[in-house]
């Protein structure tokens, strides 16, 4: 189809301005900058963001309500100047979808002289502050800040829309992240395009808008990060500091570099300066001062360039040189990079593996580390993907991760370690890992010794192709250990056996990691038994067919209402109808917080008759202040005594005289509460394995 003199027009007119663009860029950034812009904007369509965007529809006005609070933990503070219209759909969308957290929302009118003036007043909830005369977009912040109320300020341009949990992301951001000092949302333009996920600043004091026209989603711009500025359209910090450090800088006035000061100023002060790109702002950019430097407010920006490069000389020699572009290597520059290989995204409301590797990565971060995560099966994982990036993991995955070995070719060369979890990851991965990132350290995490596990499966089932399958598993799994620097193990047994197996490989010990949630509710108010286990997991599905099947009718003549409460995802069909068997057995599949479940029954069960490495239901439950009744496979490794910890049983008859005994008797039920706590708090706590974090990653 032939092109429209209009379409031709426009291509004309975007490829002289995309070349006058380019040779000024030329002339002040250098051809690698200049080559990347040119890149973004001659590239084909990026992917949309996976959540649609809110963006209110036009409308005639009419009088709406706004979230409002007496006792607001957050002031939003939204300074105008006209575009009422603009204002309008800020507002809408606030009302739309209203923050989680009491708030407050200030319009600060700096001299509007269209209908803002008429149709403020009309919007309830609203405080509609109006200043004195006008004095630009610096003063008319100072001002309103001033007048907020809140623990929390958050400065809001009012031609954003902010999306749904904007607000919350960014509070729960200070709420994780102790020494934050600023936290800004991540920009979008009105098409989905990333306009901005923080910004770098160059030696010259000149910016950068980090991601700028790229997919929102893309790795390189999803997860929490330091930054060097965050852009006054949408930011948050706390009032108190804002107010100690004297609020925007005047010598701007009437804006530009405002924003850019202040985060410096935050970071002198000893507090980070964060993006949280879970906080998504559309923000139509120029609608107040245009785009033109030339002329305008928008000329006091190259002004104001030359105040902020003198204020800041001594800090701004260490940044990047004009002309680098800006990337993960570049930014990450002398911070200690970990990279994990898995094949998926941990999730760690369904298995104790999941959770120590969530509790891993919180150590690495604590440390000062920069986490990335490549899932071999380069799927997306949703919220667990998403909980990731909100705690600033860099999580990879398709269309972005069109494959491992291309991914390690570009990015390998920035990674001080590299960790590899399970044999078979590491058995595929590590050559890759050995050509592509040579420098790093490589660390096999075993999750478990996958060949003791399928040994004593083998040697339960009576099967000797198991045992055959077993053996491969173990020439597999050795053979890695063997060519990594490092093998970590989760538990002391494990590692007895090892010393047996391969006396040659270094071996480090970092078991199941737990936070110790506390002694829950006192025996008195609990009741009912509980076991917590994936069903994916063999023995886990061994122990429960075991249990039901052999020991719960025994126990339930002894205590006739006692109910057991199995909880785990992935239940079979021929466990559910052994369960109908049995009166009593509630089987509750995957269960999104079994909180409830650890405070309110009274002991928990782990009669597992094969399996190797730490039980972390054994971990969870004592981490809660919930007694255990175990077999001796169970308990192994995990610093457990019989009697003073445990009970530990490993016929029907003795389980269920165990768990009998422990039920109706507070005096060793609380004996064994305590016991637990404190063996969680020495042998599986994060503090207790800090030090072999820092040996194995950091040293």
């Amino acid at each position: 189809m032939a092109m429209s003199l209009a379409e031709l027009r426009y291509l004309l007119n975007r490829l002289t301005g995309l070349a006058q663009r380019s040779l000024a860029s030329l002339r002040t950034r250098g051809w690698r900058a200049t080559w990347q812009r040119i890149r973004v904007h001659t590239q084909r369509a990026v992917p949309a963001p996976r959540t649609p965007l809110y963006l209110p529809a036009a409308q005639a006005f009419a009088p709406f309500s706004v979230p409002s609070s007496d006792a607001p933990q957050v002031s939003i503070v939204i300074p105008v100047y006209n575009h009422v219209q603009h204002t309008l759909a800020c507002l809408r969308a606030l009302a739309a979808h209203p923050p989680a957290v009491p708030c407050e929302i200030l319009v600060v009118d700096d001299g509007s002289s269209d209908q803002t003036t008429q149709w403020m007043p009309r919007i309830s909830g609203l405080r509609y502050e109006v200043r004195a005369q006008n004095g630009g977009f610096i003063e008319a912040c100072n001002d309103g800040v001033s007048r907020a109320r809140g623990d929390h300020v958050v400065l809001l341009n009012n031609d954003t829309v902010p999306q749904p949990g904007w607000l919350d992301a960014l509070l729960d951001t200070f709420h994780s992240v102790p020494d934050a000092g600023l936290v800004g949302s991540q920009l979008l333009y009105p098409d989905g395009r990333l306009q901005e996920s923080g910004g770098v600043i160059f030696r010259d004091g000149s910016g950068w808008s980090y991601g700028r026209f790229e997919a929102a989603d893309d790795p390189r711009y999803a997860s929490l990060r330091d930054v060097d500025y965050c852009s006054g359209a949408a930011l948050m910090l706390p009032r108190a500091l804002w107010q100690q450090l004297g609020g925007f800088d005047t010598r701007y006035k009437p804006a530009y570099y405002e924003d850019t000061d202040l985060a410096f100023r935050v970071r002198a002060h000893g507090l980070r300066v964060l993006v949280q790109p879970a906080s998504r702002v559309v923000h139509d950019e120029g609608t107040s001062n245009g785009t033109d430097t030339g002329s305008g407010v928008k000329a006091y920006q190259v002004r104001n360039q030359g105040i902020f490069a003198s204020k800041w000389a001594a800090e701004l020699a260490t940044h990047p040189a004009v002309g680098e572009v800006p990337s993960p290597a570049l930014l990450l520059r002398g911070r200690r990079q970990v990279l994990i290989l898995d094949e998926e995204v941990p999730r760690p409301e369904r298995d104790s593996g999941s959770l120590r590797q969530v509790n891993l990565i919180r150590l690495l971060l604590q440390g000062g580390a920069h986490v990335v995560f490549v899932p071999t099966r380069r799927e997306h994982a949703g919220e667990a993907t998403e909980a990731l990036q909100r705690m600033g993991v860099e999580v990879w995955y398709a269309p972005f991760l069109e494959g491992v070995a291309g991914w390690l070719r570009s990015h390998g060369a920035r990674f001080d370690v590299v960790m590899l979890v399970r044999h078979h990851v590491a058995n595929a991965c590590l050559p890759l890992v050995k050509r592509y990132a040579p420098q790093a350290r490589t660390v096999f995490d075993t999750v478990d010794l996958h060949y003791l596990r399928e040994r004593r499966g083998a040697e339960v089932a009576g099967d000797a192709g198991l045992l055959r399958n077993a053996e491969r598993t173990r020439a597999s799994e050795l053979a890695v250990m063997d060519q990594c620097d490092v093998t970590v193990l989760v538990s002391a047994a494990e590692r007895e056996q090892l010393q047996a197996d391969a006396p040659q490989v270094q071996v480090e010990l970092i078991s199941n990691l737990h936070d110790v949630a506390g002694a829950g509710a006192p025996w008195a108010q609990r009741h009912d038994l509980v076991f917590v286990g994936g069903f994916g997991h063999p023995p886990n599905l061994d122990a429960m067919e075991w249990f039901i099947g052999d020991v719960f009718s025994i126990l339930r003549a002894r205590l006739p209402q006692v109910q057991l409460h199995v909880i785990g995802a992935g239940t079979p069909d021929s466990l559910k109808a052994l369960a109908a068997t049995q009166p009593g057995v509630q089987m509750h599949g995957f269960v999104e917080d079994i909180t409830p479940y650890m405070d309110g029954a009274r002991i928990a069960i782990a009669p597992l008759r094969f399996g190797a490495g730490v039980k972390g239901k054994i971990n969870l439950s004592m981490a809660h202040g919930q007694p255990v009744v175990g077999t001796t496979c169970a308990v192994e490794g995990m610093h457990l005594q019989a009697g003073r910890d445990v009970l530990v049983a490993d016929t029907a008859e003795a389980f269920a005289d165990a768990v009998a005994r422990l039920y109706q008797d507070p005096q060793l039920w609380q004996q064994l509460s305590d016991a637990g706590l404190d063996n969680v708090a020495r042998h599986f706590s994060l503090d207790a394995a800090r030090a072999t974090v820092q040996r194995v990653f950091f040293s």
